[in-house]
């Protein structure tokens, strides 16, 4: 069951877990589908490569076709020439891939059910903790900043625009082991990235009802 933080980093109580996180889940390949659309509608797909007919120059024949005694060659821009062109190289083109809303859903639902399964989930009450500098925060979640390093990556939801949210982004972006992301900017990808998971109380409202709890 996720715990609720207090003002002080203790643990204040245990909620019960969201009911639908804790009912039956798809499989892990549907995951894994939601995770490679992701990474693979990320590419920029602009690695561009120059054919023998784009490279400049070229247009003379580089010696007779007969009587030399070397191999017959039409331009010095053929693949085998230095500066010549290239042999399927990449041309631009989109890596994306696509997934129905359904899936989709289904496979952001599994991977927090399994963060709720795992006791990975933290509950934050932002309004009642006051985080400006990194030391706080590094005091409130790791007991210091030499701790905070050294720590497994810890993974910070909040709402954005939520009270106290500027200040929780500034005192947290700086520690290596940590990443600050808006509920409506969490992705599948990121989530899986982290082991350890803390959300608002605002945040995971948000995301229940971006689910359609």
């Amino acid at each position: 069951m996720p715990k609720v933080l207090g003002a002080s980093g203790s643990v204040l109580r245990e909620d019960p877990i969201p009911k639908i996180f804790a009912g039956e889940l798809v499989g892990s390949h549907t995951v894994y589908r939601a995770v490679f659309r992701e990474l693979a509608n990320r590419r920029a797909g602009t690695a561009s490569t120059l054919r023998r007919d784009e490279v400049r120059g070229g247009g003379k024949k580089p010696w007779k076709q007969k009587g030399t005694g070397r191999a017959r060659q039409g331009s010095t821009r053929s693949p085998q020439w230095r500066h010549g062109g290239v042999v399927f190289g990449p041309k631009p083109r989109s890596f994306a891939v696509s997934l129905n809303k359904k899936e989709r859903r289904s496979a952001f639902v599994a991977a927090l059910a399994d963060r709720y399964a795992t006791d990975r989930v933290s509950i934050l009450e932002l309004s009642a903790v006051s985080l400006r500098k990194t030391a706080d925060f590094a005091r409130y979640f790791f007991a210091d900043r030499r701790a905070a390093d050294a720590a497994a990556s810890l993974l910070v939801v909040y709402l954005r625009g939520e009270d106290g949210s500027d200040g929780l982004v500034r005192a947290g972006r700086n520690l290596r082991s940590t990443t600050l992301v808006a509920s409506d900017s969490l992705d599948i990808s990121v989530l899986l990235g982290h082991e350890r998971l803390v959300l608002t109380t605002q945040a995971q409202a948000a995301l229940l009802a971006r689910v359609g709890e």
